[in-house]
């Protein structure tokens, strides 16, 4: 059928890669909640039969590396709980993105859904003729194949990207066939990490021997792509931003807002916009070649984040040059690319749960609204 001008790029892989975490801090009460809030009522804590997640181990204490969604994943389930004891809805990965679904929805917005898995198989083909790509909330783990995708899709194609999650483009996996019907990780050198790849436990043995770990130790940092990459995590709990760029070109971003508001000092995921996992500006990885706009910014004032391990070069010095203060922060950023694209991110895991705020009705929403409304004007 005729495609329609946006498509939502659903990550697939991430879903998989988490596939029936059981979580280390799980606690029996979080049951108790899942029943009062009528969630999902079961925890992959409680039904090791079905098999872990590459964030839990072997029996042997090694990592988990392989992971399939040919068998039943209990966090592919709406109304998913992943953390039961949170102060605000605890919801991730797929639940967390039904917010924006839902949005698109209320306000009438076609698209068409692509996954990560479509993506693998089909390269650039599964999202060409598409004006502008969308990301959810966590767009992690992607292959080679995937990721070429995405940057032929922009630089090739003119296509335009919206990235509306954090810690996005991170880790690089490998896929058994095109289908991608297993997929393999090893967790190099460094990163945020729940176990660590043994010597010699680098390279994948999927795609041929690749080097594994992070696109970032493989000269693919997210910055390339997207205008920003990971730099903090902290607990589940969200910050609003703060506006700091009035240039005219991109004033139209912000229409219906007031100009010193605070954006998105609300919301379902960690009650704020900006949280959780926090990506930024790096101009030392992006390559140097657009003009990026940081629109609005949000700091760390209450020091419940920490630098991400490969941000960190002593106890008193990180790779940004600046303090780590100043360094665990968001950045929402836009800028254009030579080929006519336009991208826009917002460096924060949290924002799309501050998207169905008061009925949908509220400065984070305007936002993104406006930015749809731009990059569909051409």
């Amino acid at each position: 059928g005729n495609k329609k001008k946006i498509c939502i790029l659903i990550s697939t892989f991430t879903y998989v890669m988490y596939g029936n975490h059981a979580r280390a801090d799980f606690q029996t009460n979080w049951l108790d909640r899942m029943r009062d809030w009528d969630a999902y009522p079961h925890n992959p804590c409680q039904y090791p039969a079905y098999g872990r997640s590459t964030y839990n181990f072997h029996e042997d204490e090694s990592g988990i590396c392989f992971a399939s969604h040919l068998r039943p994943l209990f966090n592919l389930r709406l109304k998913y709980l992943t953390f039961g004891d949170s102060a605000c809805s605890g919801l991730r990965h797929f639940p967390a993105d039904t917010h924006l679904i839902s949005w698109m929805h209320h306000h009438a917005i076609d698209y068409d859904i692509v996954t990560d898995h479509e993506l693998h198989r089909d390269g650039v083909a599964a999202i060409a003729g598409y004006q502008t790509l969308m990301t959810g909330t966590h767009p992690e783990y992607h292959t080679l194949e995937s990721l070429n995708a995405l940057q032929d899709f922009r630089d090739g194609h003119g296509g335009n990207l919206i990235y509306l999650g954090g810690n996005g483009f991170y880790w690089r996996v490998a896929a058994k066939d095109e289908d991608a019907s297993m997929l393999e990780i090893r967790r190099a050198e460094d990163g945020v990490r729940t176990w660590a790849s043994e010597p010699g436990e680098y390279y994948h043995m999927l795609d041929g021997g690749n080097y594994g770990g992070l696109w970032r130790r493989n000269d693919r940092p997210p910055q390339q792509l997207v205008g920003v990459g990971f730099t903090a995590q902290g607990t589940f709990e969200g910050m609003p931003y703060e506006r700091v760029c009035f240039d005219p070109e991109v004033g139209c971003l912000f229409e219906g807002i007031q100009s010193d508001a605070l954006l998105g000092d609300f919301g379902y995921s960690g009650n704020g916009a900006a949280g959780f996992e926090l990506d930024c500006v790096d101009r030392r990885l992006d390559g140097g070649e657009h003009t990026i706009f940081i629109l609005a910014q949000s700091f760390d004032k209450g020091n419940n984040f920490m630098l991400v391990p490969e941000e960190v070069l002593t106890t008193y010095s990180n790779l940004s040059g600046s303090s780590s203060d100043e360094a665990r922060r968001s950045d929402m950023v836009y800028f254009r690319t030579k080929s006519g694209a336009r991208v826009f991110s917002v460096g924060s895991i949290t924002f799309c749960g501050s998207l169905p705020w008061d009925c949908f009705n509220n400065n984070i929403s305007i936002l993104l609204q406006n930015v749809i409304r731009q990059f569909s004007s051409r």
